[in-house]
């Protein structure tokens, strides 16, 4: 997923940690080359065998930013 939020970064990544997925959170320091202000969107990454898991916890959840 992507998005330019970080509260639903971290909603994200304590559901799937709850449901036992491993996740990477990508372009976090992208805020420090835009100063903050939210342009470049945060990527949660997931493995591959976990995908289709994470797309429905985070689905049932009504996080669906860049899914």
């Amino acid at each position: 997923m992507r998005t330019t939020d970080p509260t639903v970064i971290a909603f994200a990544q304590v559901l799937l940690e709850g449901e036992g997925i491993d996740s990477f959170v990508m372009d976090v320091h992208m805020s420090t080359l835009e100063g903050g202000i939210g342009l470049f969107p945060r990527r949660i990454m997931v493995a591959d065998s976990d995908l289709f898991l994470a797309r429905a916890v985070l689905a049932d959840n009504n996080i669906s930013d860049g899914l």
